[in-house]
């Protein structure tokens, strides 16, 4: 990919280096999602991101978008990081997938101390990140820091990370576990090749193991810290995208995966049956195909929209200096499941109307069929949960 934009500037090591626009970035996202398109059979045959496109998305800076400028960053909104992710699922759901999470990982590493974040970023400011947030670690405490054993599941794309950052508790005899996260490098992890899954599997969302590893007091965030809004780095940088709350709203980014896939998955559908007879007869001309499209289609559109709508306004309530409020997280967290709820809705319903030939392992719609699926089963969009969560919110309010 050749495309190159230049507006405002930020600072990368000292010097001054251009910054896109949301717009441009976009742009890029719109021209590299056919390119993912040609790649995705071979990213689901490899259960791995290709390198290929992971190297397309540093040279375009599409991961860039939320890192702080202090380090190269766009320090855009978290909106505009979904839109991205979303216009590259419309091509490959899986490889879509990797890139919001190496995506939005900058601003968990934005959280750390700044010792942390220049031993990083300082050495490399294009160093890719992966998570596994679930508190299944260990932590001893040692002198100097503390010690780091567990397995930890889920790590989308980290055959592609130079560091992990990791979730668990620091145990002590006669103590409480203390939550808390680390971020170590992926030289000193063993990966698990354990991502044999029927949606997103090409995300390369494997386990890895980390035994006795240290890791030094500066690399471990507590995790009270990072809840309250307190972390070292949140109290240090001031952009609007630094202090968006974690949890709540910005369940979005798995959002924008499964509505993109959507989108890719209605043109290709049209595209399938525009031209498709069936026993002599246009399919398309069946009132009942139409009325499916013209449904599926406001559905899609409909999720795309309330779930942007979340996220646009909690980040403009960021940039006005405002908190954002307990509602407006629950709030967020309902849009983003229930726009789950709407693609999957509508893809189902076009699947089914795609008749047999659909169900072949060499069509798209199977692939973009299953991706909605696993993209909205991730834990953060359970709809029972999020809808509780908000009506809870909002029954004691007016209790």
């Amino acid at each position: 990919m050749n495309i190159v934009a230049k507006t405002a500037v930020a600072t990368r090591g000292g010097k001054t280096a251009a910054v896109p626009t949301r717009e441009e970035l976009i742009a890029r996202a719109e021209a590299l999602a056919p390119v993912l398109a040609e790649r995705s059979a071979a990213c689901e045959a490899a259960r791995m991101a290709p390198a290929e496109t992971v190297r397309d998305y540093v040279d375009l800076g599409l991961l860039r978008v939320c890192q702080p400028a202090r380090y190269g960053g766009y320090e855009l909104g978290y909106d505009a990081l979904c839109e991205i992710s979303q216009t590259l699922a419309r091509g490959c759901g899986s490889q879509a997938w990797v890139h919001m999470v190496l995506a939005d990982n900058p601003l968990k590493l934005s959280a750390f101390s700044l010792d942390a974040q220049d031993e990083i970023w300082g050495a490399n400011s294009a160093a890719k990140l992966c998570v596994a947030v679930a508190a299944v670690g260990k932590a001893k405490r040692v002198p100097g820091g503390v010690v780091w054993n567990a397995v930890h599941g889920f790590s989308s794309g980290v055959d592609h990370a130079d560091w992990v950052i990791c979730g668990g508790n620091i145990v002590e005899e006669g103590k409480a576990p203390v939550g808390c996260f680390v971020v170590m490098p992926t030289s000193e992890i063993n990966i698990i090749d354990d991502w044999r899954s029927i949606g997103l599997a090409g995300s390369g969302s494997k386990s890895f193991a980390a035994r006795d590893v240290f890791v030094p007091e500066h690399r471990v965030l507590m995790k009270k810290d990072y809840d309250a809004g307190t972390s070292p780095g949140t109290m240090f940088y001031t952009s609007p995208i630094s202090k968006l709350p974690r949890g709540g709203v910005s369940a979005v980014s798995y959002t924008a995966v499964c509505v993109g896939v959507a989108e890719g998955f209605l043109e290709n559908y049209l595209q399938f049956t525009g031209p498709r007879k069936s026993r002599g007869a246009p399919v398309a001309d069946g009132v009942g195909v139409q009325m499916g499209v013209g449904l599926a289609s406001a559905e899609i559109e409909a999720a795309a929209r309330m779930y942007l709508g979340a996220v646009r306004e909690t980040m403009a309530v960021l940039e006005r200096g405002e908190e954002v409020t307990t509602l407006m997280s629950a709030q967020g967290k309902r849009n983003a499941a229930y726009a789950c709820q709407l693609a999957t809705n509508a893809v189902q319903k076009l699947f089914n109307a795609a008749g047999g030939r659909a169900l072949y392992t060499d069509t798209v719609l199977q692939r973009q069929f299953r991706d909605c699926f696993g993209a909205a089963a991730h834990h953060s969009l359970v709809w029972d949960g999020a809808a509780a969560e908000y009506g809870k919110h909002v029954l004691r309010m007016h209790g």
